[in-house]
C-alpha cells in the first residue's frame, strides 16, 4: 500500500515535531522550508528577513527545560533551566538529528500556493506549488500541516498615534530591534509591556539616558525564579494545583495569584496593577523589570495620545520632551496567503476546532500546528497536534460533524469575548511611579 505524503509547511519547532509525527505514523512527510535552516522563531539573524520570526540577540525563553522539551527527547541536563535562544536552537538540532528529520526537509523553498484537488470532496488531495531557485513546481499531497506560527508579520498600528508621522526621532517595531547599542545616552519610549516589552525596556534601560514604558492596561508580572529557586513553572505546575482550579471559583484562584505577586511587588505601587485579573490574559515574564523601575531607569506611563516633532504626550496630560526614539512592542498579526479560500483570517482571528481543523473542509486533511498562544511552552502542545492530526489523516481517529465542531469553536469564542468584557469593565490601573511616592515607609508593601 502506498504510504499517504504529507506536506509540512515550516521546520521550526511544530515543523519538526510533525515531520516526527508523520513517521511515527507511517506517513511520508516532505517539509517545506524557505530559509536554508531549522529553527523559525528560535534562528537568531541580524538582518530580519521578510515574513520570517525574528528575535533579538538577548532573548532568553520564558519556560523551563522541563516544561519545553519534547516527550521523547529531554534537554540535556547541563543546559540551563531557561535557555538562551541559541541553546534552544541546539537543542531543536540535536532533536532532529536523534530522529533523523533533516532529509525531510527541502530548505529555500517558498510554499506558493496549497489548492484543493478537483476530486477533493473524494479524495481530500491538495495541490502544493512551491518554488526553489527561481523554478516552481507542483506536486500533490494527501495532507497538509501548516506550522508557520503567528510570529511573521509585525503589528505597527501607527494609525492609533497621531502625529507620529512628524516625529523627527527614530521608530520601529519590536522585530527590528537587535541589541541596545543604539540606543546608549537617548531617551527612548517602549509602547507595550507584553513579554517583548518588557525585556526591551530593561535590556535597553542599561545604556539609555532614560526609558519610558508605555502601557495602556498594565500587567501581571511574573518572575522566572520561583519558590525557593525552581523554576515557576515547574511550581505551578503539579496536579493538586490543577485539581483545585476544577473545583475553586475563577474569582478566588485569581486573588490567590495576584496576592501572591503582589508579595513580589506591589502592582499598583509600581504603576503596572492591570485592568484585568491574574488568569483573564497573558502575563509577563521578567525578572528586571521591577528593579529597574524602583531605580528610575524605567519609568512607567500611560498610553501615548499624541508625538509631536520631538515629544510624546500621554493620556493623563503628561508630556516627555526630547525623545529621540520610539519602539513598538505591539504584537504580530498572521496570514495564510498560500491556503487561499481555504483557511480564513479576519482580525487576526481564525477559527479552527480544538485551534487545529478547519471546520469547513469536506475532509479533514489540513491542519494548523502551533498557532496558539499558551500560558507556558508550545513545543509540548505542537507534538499532541501533530500526533492528533497524523492519526487523523491516517484514519485513526475521527472528527465530530461540521455542526458539532462549529458549536464547539462558538462556545470557545464566547468564553473568549466574555473574558474581553470583564476586562474593559474592570477598574482602570492606577499609573503612578514608585519614586513618586512621598514616603514609602507609610507606602501598602504586601
Amino acid at each position: 500500500m502506498t504510504k499517504k505524503r504529507i506536506a509540512v509547511i515550516g521546520a521550526g519547532a511544530s515543523g519538526l515535531s510533525s515531520i516526527k509525527c508523520c513517521l511515527e505514523e507511517g506517513l511520508e512527510p516532505v517539509c517545506f522550508e524557505r530559509t536554508d535552516d531549522i529553527g523559525g522563531l528560535w534562528r537568531f539573524q541580524e538582518n530580519p528577513e521578510e515574513e520570517r520570526a525574528s528575535i533579538y540577540k538577548s532573548v532568553i525563553i520564558n519556560t523551563s527545560k522541563e516544561m519545553m522539551c519534547f516527550s521523547d527527547y529531554p534537554i540535556p541536563d547541563h543546559y540551563p533551566n531557561f535557555m538562551h535562544n541559541s541553546q534552544i536552537l541546539e537543542y531543536f538540532r540535536l532533536y532532529a538529528k536523534e530522529f533523523d528529520l533533516l532529509k525531510y526537509i527541502r530548505f529555500k523553498t517558498t510554499v506558493c500556493s496549497v489548492k484543493k484537488q478537483p476530486d477533493f470532496s473524494t479524495s481530500g488531495q491538495w495541490e502544493v506549488v512551491t518554488e526553489s531557485a527561481g523554478k516552481k513546481e507542483m506536486d500533490v499531497f494527501d495532507g497538509v500541516m501548516v506550522c508557520t506560527g503567528h510570529h511573521t508579520t509585525a503589528h505597527l498600528p501607527l494609525e492609533s498615534f497621531p502625529g507620529i508621522n512628524k516625529f523627527k526621532g527614530q521608530y520601529l517595531h519590536s522585530r527590528d530591534y537587535k541589541n541596545p547599542e543604539g540606543f546608549a545616552g537617548k531617551r527612548v519610549i517602549i509602547i507595550g509591556i507584553g513579554n517583548s516589552g518588557g525585556d526591551l525596556a530593561v535590556e535597553i534601560s542599561c545604556t539609555a539616558k532614560q526609558v519610558f514604558l508605555s502601557t495602556r492596561r498594565g500587567a501581571w508580572i511574573l518572575h522566572r525564579v520561583g519558590d525557593h529557586g525552581y523554576p515557576f513553572d515547574v511550581v505551578f505546575s503539579s496536579r493538586l494545583k490543577y485539581f483545585l482550579t476544577k473545583i475553586l471559583s475563577e474569582s478566588l484562584i485569581n486573588t490567590y495569584l495576584e496576592k501572591k505577586l503582589n508579595k513580589k511587588f506591589d502592582h499598583e505601587m509600581f504603576g503596572l496593577k492591570p485592568k484585568h485579573r491574574a488568569r483573564s490574559q497573558h502575563p509577563t515574564v521578567n525578572d528586571d523589570l521591577p528593579n529597574r523601575i524602583i531605580s528610575g531607569l524605567v519609568k512607567v506611563k500611560g498610553n501615548v495620545t499624541e508625538f509631536t516633532e520631538t515629544a510624546a504626550i500621554f493620556e493623563d496630560g503628561s508630556r516627555e520632551d526630547d525623545i529621540d526614539a520610539v519602539i513598538f512592542a505591539t504584537g504580530y498579526s498572521f496570514a495564510f496567503p498560500f491556503l487561499e479560500d481555504s483557511v480564513k483570517v479576519v482580525k487576526n482571528k481564525i477559527s479552527l476546532y480544538k485551534k487545529v481543523f478547519p471546520p469547513n473542509l469536506e475532509r479533514p486533511t489540513l491542519a494548523i500546528i502551533g498557532l496558539i498562544q499558551p500560558v507556558g511552552a508550545i513545543m509540548p502542545i505542537s507534538e499532541l497536534q501533530g500526533r492528533w492530526a497524523t492519526q487523523v489523516f491516517k484514519g485513526l481517529k475521527t472528527l465530530p460533524s461540521q455542526s458539532e465542531m462549529m458549536a464547539e469553536i462558538s462556545k470557545a469564542q464566547e468564553k473568549i469575548e466574555k473574558s474581553l468584557t470583564m476586562r474593559k469593565t474592570s477598574d482602570k490601573p492606577k499609573l503612578k511611579s514608585i519614586l513618586q511616592i512621598p514616603d514609602l515607609k507609610t507606602a501598602k508593601v504586601g
